[in-house]
């Protein structure tokens, strides 16, 4: 018999607003709250104790559980937020630590050890992991609470590495996730693929739950740099993300070159950061371009809404995407947007240009044509808007409930959170 019952979640995340470094912290929270509507009932799960608050879930920090008593080795093994770009004022004002140790696979197995004990002090039916970084902990929870467990995929190794040359113990990780999990949600049929194909995984055991978006006006004005720009008869073309391989900057460089040779008056402005940044800003320089680059660093809030607001059309070059929530973000803001076939985002918006990340000279052309037609930019601004209110978070909320009642049903009548194999199981030292 379907039980009516709302599912309880127990969802291990790495970031969340304001302390993130990228779009898995925006999907987390997108994700949340979305759930939480939708009757949800939402325990959320980070590393480290950190000053944040949202009224759809309840939030559990593992550095607060109970086996680690040296607190200084907690701060220093249970961070996510090593790289987090925010100034020493913010970490003050916050009262983050001022410096972290331990590498990153040592607070990722750190975690680990603590999700048992969460697990038997938070009562849910239902484990979901975020990416990699928690794959461990979603493993031991599991192991404690007998729960079924969704891993979800935001990025594979080989969507970071941008290759076949992986990080073998992120891969391993990746793999014991992928075989341990119950259901395996990805974020496009793009990753789908690659969990099928790269690790071996029956297609059958994942389901494809597209990202979505907050729709809201942004009524941001231009800053007023860039507004002098535009009064010059200039054109803005954007590029937003980490500065990664993964993410194609060497691309954008060398379409931003050709394009300037058809279009002189266009300034290309990135905002973010990442290990390419220094080598991006090198390539700009040697090619002559340097007097046409903004590198803005890493934005958000209104700040990087009024960048938005001021460009002509968005480019994501991304050399392996499996979605792109950057894309729906410039859409909202009336802007047209271009981007490579190979990200998941191009699977589920039309009202966007589209170009292989290695076809320089197309991307170049597309660029340019918006830049100089100004129907096809208002055509693209006005229907890629209108499309991308349909693309919200209630939609990928409620494909995952359809998951996780699937698994609550099945597994509900052989093991409740009030058994034996619950309340008396210990924490597996992974």
């Amino acid at each position: 018999m379907v039980s009516s019952r709302s599912p309880s979640v127990l969802m291990f995340g790495w970031e969340f607003p304001p302390f993130n470094s990228g779009g898995l912290g925006v999907a987390c929270e997108g994700l949340s709250k979305a759930l939480s509507a939708s009757g949800v009932d939402l325990t959320f799960v980070l590393p480290l104790k950190v000053p944040i608050s949202a009224s759809w879930c309840k939030f559990v920090f593992a550095s607060e559980a109970s086996e680690f008593v040296d607190e200084t080795q907690i701060t220093k093994l249970f961070s996510g937020y090593e790289n987090i770009n925010i100034s020493a004022s913010e970490a003050k004002k916050y009262g983050l630590p001022g410096s972290i140790s331990g590498s990153l696979m040592q607070r990722v197995q750190a975690y680990a050890l603590k999700a048992g004990s969460i697990a038997k002090q938070n009562k849910h039916s239902i484990i979901h992991a975020h990416d990699w970084l928690t794959y461990l902990a979603g493993i031991a929870a599991k192991k404690v609470s007998g729960q079924p467990l969704v891993v979800h995929v935001h990025a594979t190794e080989f969507d970071r590495s941008g290759s076949d040359n992986v990080n073998k113990e992120i891969f391993n990780i990746e793999l014991e996730g992928f075989r341990q999990a119950d259901k395996i949600v990805t974020v496009s049929g793009w990753t789908k693929k690659k969990v099928v194909e790269k690790y071996g995984i029956p297609p059958e055991k994942v389901k494809v739950v597209y990202n979505g978006i907050d729709f809201k006006e942004n009524s941001s004005s231009i800053e007023d740099n860039l507004k002098a720009l535009k009064r010059d008869g200039n054109k803005i073309v954007l590029f937003v993300g980490r500065i990664t391989l993964q993410k194609g900057p060497d691309y954008f460089v060398a379409m931003a070159e050709k394009v300037l040779a058809h279009e002189p008056k266009t300034y290309f402005v990135v905002s973010g950061s990442g290990d390419m940044e220094e080598k991006m800003i090198r390539s700009v320089a040697k090619k002559g371009l340097s007097s046409r680059f903004i590198f803005c660093g890493f934005l958000r809030g209104q700040e990087l809404d009024r960048v938005y607001k001021a460009a002509d059309i968005f480019v994501m070059p991304s050399v392996s995407e499996p979605f792109g929530l950057v894309p729906l973000e410039a859409m909202i803001s009336d802007v047209p947007v271009l981007v490579s076939k190979e990200s998941g985002v191009s699977e589920i918006i039309s009202s966007a240009l589209k170009s292989h990340f290695w076809d320089i000279d197309d991307m170049a052309d597309k660029v340019v044509s918006v830049l100089r037609h100004q129907k096809l930019q208002g055509y693209l601004s006005k229907n890629g808007k209108e499309e991308v209110k349909a693309i919200h978070w209630k939609k990928a909320a409620d494909s995952l409930i359809s998951v996780y009642n699937s698994l609550d049903n099945a597994f509900s009548m052989f093991l409740l959170p009030s058994s034996p194999a619950f309340e008396g199981a210990k924490v597996s030292h992974l």
